[in-house]
């Protein structure tokens, strides 16, 4: 059987925590925050969980696990 390939957005994106669930950057950050509220910009700071539903479809694409 043939190997398969790793996704490899995956590899770059996510990280695995030690409970197995996937940690992730959030999205809006880079440009144009003038036009977003300052609550906004706070809420979104630093990484967030991937919901449970999301979490099945990632480590699809990353078919022998993620560091």
């Amino acid at each position: 059987m043939p190997k398969l390939k790793t996704k490899s957005g995956v590899k770059k994106r996510f990280k695995l925590t030690a409970s197995g669930l996937l940690k992730h950057g959030v999205a809006g950050k880079r440009h144009r925050l003038i036009s977003h509220n300052s609550k906004y910009i706070r809420q979104n700071r630093g990484t967030k969980v991937l919901s449970k539903a999301d979490t099945a479809t990632v480590k699809a694409w990353a078919p022998y696990g993620l560091k």
